[in-house]
């Protein structure tokens, strides 16, 4: 499906990409992560400080982060690095904006 933003020109919207991304920050602990890293890139270890559970556990809500494009990881030495996809941010508002216009070419198969 395409749309059509007056900023950003035509840009290819895939439903199931969306879902993905919307799915991955339902989880209140993916969420978190994602606004800790909208003021800037952070090592795995300090994401870990803030939260009671493991560094495996941890892993595994960056994998799913990091698969739906929201997030993008750099490994440096022993620990991974993450910072925020602004690019797949902008495409989720734009996406949330064409639904808020209930603009009929938003309809269709995605």
């Amino acid at each position: 499906m395409l749309w059509r933003n007056q900023s950003h020109g035509v840009i290819e919207m895939n439903d199931n990409d969306h879902a993905a991304s919307f799915k991955a920050i339902s989880d209140g602990k993916r969420l978190k992560i994602v606004k800790m890293l909208s003021s800037g890139p952070l090592c795995a270890c300090r994401i870990l400080e803030h939260f009671n559970f493991t560094q495996p556990a941890l892993s595994q809500h960056m994998k799913i982060l990091v698969n739906c494009g929201l997030v993008r990881g750099n490994k440096q030495g022993s620990w991974m690095h993450y910072s925020i996809n602004r690019e797949k941010i902008a495409e989720m508002i734009t996406f949330l904006e064409h639904l808020s216009n209930n603009n009929d070419d938003s309809l269709g198969d995605g």
